[in-house]
């Protein structure tokens, strides 16, 4: 913490040693590794690969990282891989997160490097891409590790390099992403006293970041609802229980919580109800509906409050059909992400210097989730986005992450990967003579 407090107090002063690691330098490193880290990037894209399976991906980025003369340990979490560098000075340890997982999404854009792959989710086929730009922070936390290796020698302190599997969620019955590595030791390797990552996002123009202090994504939930009736003919409902209106009615009066029984003007919250499953015939009443969602909020109080209310209205709305009801929550949910703020603050200033005053923009609150936020439970952490969406797009209208034509302007990675290395040796040099000019 007193680390901490000092790199958000230090006024920044010109390099005294000339052996120092400056901006210049950085971003020289920068221009002369993209084209790599776009070779890297789209050989992940083509090869896309679900969590806990990114075996591939696993092994190119072990193989780039020994080659490098690192310290890799590979298996965290299934296919996690890390590695630890030490600089040649004496300094402070911080950990750089990058995720490698795709998503059961079959790709539609026109890039010469569409994934085509296929993989089985939930017992279906599905194709692979990585709608949500893995990929580039894949490729650009090998491109900072090269960087940083060759700048070894002056570089105070330790990095914890992390590359995580399953960071989109694991499959039904398995355990992975940040929690498991966790569990498994990771801060243990190197015991970091910040932690920092960064995600692509299309809603911001190609050249600026975004990033706030204290909340920034919601925590989440995913939920699984049974509805039990009794099955019987389509013609004849009266002999039977019906779960499909009795669902239809859960369904309705869940949205009730976060419009009428919560105070929203604290903080937003979301239920949503994405999947009904239930019947297989047109005149058959079904024994039972299953139903999927998510829950999203921003501190445990919320959380616990829209978790109480649900348990009633399932349990009351199915009673009042003559039907019962199951409310289960899935394993491992995510809390909050939440920004140190004394990191939020030095960084926004340092990356206003490096991107200009109008390359950072203050962020808003987010419903999406991320599972870094178990590391930020865990560790002071800062987390920003990053533009892709090229000037002659509209952010506002450019398709969002998960969609099947999302798109990355790789000049936005360039720009990703000066503001992570910017941002990291900034801190690790904080209060030595090697404070980037």
């Amino acid at each position: 913490m007193k680390r901490l407090l000092a790199w958000l107090m230090l006024v920044p002063i010109p390099a005294a040693a000339s052996a120092a690691i400056t901006a210049p330098e950085i971003d020289a490193a920068v221009a002369a590794i993209h084209p790599r880290v776009i070779e890297w990037r789209r050989d992940f894209h083509r090869h896309p690969e679900l969590a806990n399976r990114e075996f591939r991906t696993a092994q190119k980025v072990a193989e780039h990282l020994r080659a490098l003369g690192l310290e890799v340990r590979t298996g965290m979490a299934h296919t996690g891989v890390v590695a630890v560098l030490k600089g040649g000075l004496p300094g402070p340890a911080i950990l750089l997160r990058a995720d490698m997982d795709a998503l059961p999404v079959t790709e539609r854009t026109a890039v010469p490097f569409r994934s085509t792959a296929t993989g089985e989710f939930r017992g279906r086929t599905v194709g692979l891409m990585h709608a949500c730009g893995h990929d580039a922070h894949t490729a650009l936390l090998m491109g900072a590790a090269e960087i940083l290796v060759r700048m070894r020698a002056r570089l105070p302190g330790t990095i914890l390099f992390v590359f995580q599997p399953a960071e989109e969620g694991v499959p039904e019955g398995e355990r992975g992403g940040a929690p498991l590595m966790l569990e498994q030791g990771l801060l243990d390797l190197a015991k970091p006293e910040a932690a920092f990552a960064l995600h692509l996002g299309p809603f911001l123009p190609t050249g600026t970041v975004q990033l706030r202090p204290g909340p920034l994504m919601a925590g989440s939930d995913f939920f699984r609802i049974v509805v039990t009736g009794r099955q019987t003919h389509g013609s004849r409902p009266w002999s039977g229980v019906d779960p499909i209106v009795a669902a239809a009615q859960v369904v309705n009066a869940l949205q009730a919580i976060v419009s009428r029984q919560l105070d929203i003007t604290e903080a937003p919250a979301v239920v949503t109800v994405g999947a009904i499953n239930g019947g297989v015939r047109h005149n058959i009443i079904p024994d039972s509906v299953e139903m999927l969602g998510t829950i999203r909020s921003f501190s445990d109080a919320a959380r616990e409050e829209i978790i109480a209310r649900m348990r009633k209205i399932i349990e009351n709305v199915a009673a009042a059909n003559g039907a019962t009801a199951a409310f289960e929550l899935m394993p491992a949910p995510n809390p909050p992400l939440e920004n140190d703020p004394a990191l939020a603050e030095r960084a926004t200033a340092l990356l206003k210097r490096v991107l200009g005053e109008h390359g950072v923009t203050p962020g808003k609150l987010l419903t999406v989730a991320e599972d870094f936020a178990h590391i930020s439970r865990r560790v002071p952490s800062l987390y920003w986005w990053v533009g892709i969406t090229p000037p002659d797009r509209d952010p506002a209208t450019a398709p969002a992450n998960h969609s099947d034509l999302f798109y990355v302007d790789e000049d936005g990675i360039a720009v990703a990967l000066r503001s992570l290395l910017h941002v990291a040796v900034d801190y690790l040099s904080a209060g030595t003579d090697s404070t980037p000019d």
